[in-house]
Parts: C-alpha cells; sequence; structure tokens
C-alpha cells in the first residue's frame, strides 16, 4: 500500500509551492526533484497567489520568518485553500519564539491544512498553544520512546481529531495519525539529526505524496515519512571513509531518486495502531 503512494508521485509528477526557509531550500528542491515530483519555490506576497494557482500542493515552512514571507504564507494559503489543494504546515521552531508560535497558530486558525508535520515540541506547542524548543530541535524532554510511546499515540489521535488534520510527529520513533488511526514508523538513522534540513526536505516531499494520493492522506504522509528514513539508512551503507554530514544529504537524495515501489514496500518498518 505505502509503495503504491511512491509509485504514483513517480507517474503523476506532482507540482508543490514551497514557501520555505532559506537555509534549507536547494535541499527540498532537490528532494522534490529526487522523488519525481516538480518544486517551485515564491515567498513574494505579489507573486504567490498566481504560483499557487498552477500547483496541486502548497508547503509552508516557518524556520526563516519575515514579514513580508509571513504575508505571503497568509495570501498564497488563501488561493490554496480556494482551489482545495493539499496543504501542508512545517512550524520549525515553533516555541522557540512568540513570532514564530503566533505565526503557526494563526495559520492553523485560518487554514484547514491537509498535513501538519514537526517535531514533538513543535507539535506539542501547537496542540498547547504555548511551549519551550530548543531552536529547531525537539526539547530533550520531549522525545517519543518505546516507554511512552501509547501516552504519544493517545497525544496524536486526540490533536489530529481536534485540528482536522493528519499530523506527523517525527524524531527516533515516527508518528503520523488521522485522529482514528496511527502509524509508528522506525525507520532512519540517528545521523539524519546531523544534517541540516532532513525535516524541511521530508515537509516538501511528504506534500507532493499528498498531492499525488488526494483519496489517501495518511497513507501518503506515512509513505514519505517511511521513505525519507529508509533513505537515510540505505545512504548510510554506503558512506566511506572520510565521508561526513555533507556527503551523508547528498547520499540521502540519491537513494530517494533511485527508490521505487518495490524497495519502499520492503523496506518500510511500520505498524498501525
Amino acid at each position: 500500500m505505502l509503495g503504491a503512494m511512491f509509485k504514483n508521485v513517480r507517474e503523476r509528477q506532482p507540482l508543490v509551492h514551497n514557501i520555505t526557509n532559506y537555509v534549507t531550500v536547494n535541499d527540498v528542491a532537490n528532494v522534490l526533484l529526487a522523488c519525481g515530483a516538480s518544486p517551485i519555490m515564491s515567498d513574494e506576497p505579489e507573486d504567490v497567489s498566481d504560483i499557487t494557482s498552477i500547483c496541486g500542493g502548497l508547503n509552508i515552512n516557518i524556520g526563516t520568518l519575515n514579514k513580508s514571507s509571513i504575508e505571503g504564507m497568509f495570501v498564497a494559503g488563501k488561493k490554496a485553500q480556494e482551489l482545495n489543494h493539499a496543504m501542508l504546515l512545517d512550524p520549525v521552531g515553533a516555541g522557540a519564539s512568540k513570532l514564530r508560535t503566533e505565526t503557526a497558530l494563526k495559520l492553523m486558525k485560518e487554514f484547514s491544512f491537509t498535513v501538519i508535520r514537526g517535531n514533538i515540541s513543535e507539535i506539542k506547542t501547537l496542540a498547547l498553544g504555548s511551549g519551550t524548543t530548543k531552536g529547531v530541535d525537539a526539547d530533550v524532554s520531549d522525545a517519543v520512546t518505546e516507554d511512552n510511546l501509547d501516552q504519544a499515540i493517545k497525544f496524536i489521535k486526540d490533536f489530529a481529531q481536534k485540528s482536522g488534520s493528519v499530523i506527523a510527529i517525527t524524531g527516533a520513533i515516527d508518528l503520523v495519525s488521522d485522529g482514528n488511526s496511527c502509524y509508528v514508523i522506525r525507520n532512519g538513522r540517528a545521523e539524519m539529526s546531523k544534517i541540516t534540513g532532513t525535516g524541511c526536505q521530508l515537509s516538501g516531499m511528504m506534500t507532493a505524496f499528498l498531492v499525488a494520493n488526494p483519496d489517501n492522506p495518511l497513507e501518503a504522509a506515512a509513505a514519505s515519512v517511511c521513505a525519507m528514513g529508509l533513505a537515510g539508512e540505505i545512504a548510510w551503507t554506503r558512506m566511506k571513509e572520510g565521508d561526513g554530514n555533507s556527503t551523508y544529504r547528498n547520499r540521502i537524495i540519491d537513494a530517494i531518486y533511485h527508490m521505487d515501489e518495490e524497495v519502499l514496500n520492503k523496506g518500510a518498518k511500520y505498524e498501525v495502531r
């Protein structure tokens, strides 16, 4: 089932509008190309409405906010919602500053996002309306573990029902829920946290999966999480002496480029709870 989600991306080649942060914008574009989609990057308020109109999905990432980009997010969001496009919110660093938190909460209030994807600290901030996040990384006190897994599943299901969105929490153990079912995903490598932007790349790719699989948002989101984690595993096996995090980043994108339905079905590690 999850492999079919990837196959549809390859076949349908969705066009995704990304309002993302300038730290990782190039990597987001490249991973979208690697999975078979096409990226457009634009955050200029006078440009985004036209750009969103020709795309199938909108990825909003608040990683590097400024007044102009915030305005662009709301203009693009309004147009995407009018057109019933797939919409994803990546609340990078929500809880780290008042501006990030308030912007993310206002976006949630204004728009019906198909998926909200972040780490556990960011998602807890949105669920509670406040919180603490250490930069853009999850607070060490906020980690999904085998010990608190049942509690975390209940939390994500409750928030998915409350928000009306599929919620994706990524970390050592990934959770994706629509409020009824929850995918518990164990793909990935700890070393992926040493690369800037794996989460941003995932949000871009996840949006492409949503556009290509409009009737299966939960499965599409879960498939993209499995694909990124599996790419991290495959890429790590190809590391050589002298390679570092920069090489690892490129090998992850290469692993996505060569991944197909069969590879994902064979390598995806998940259970549905």
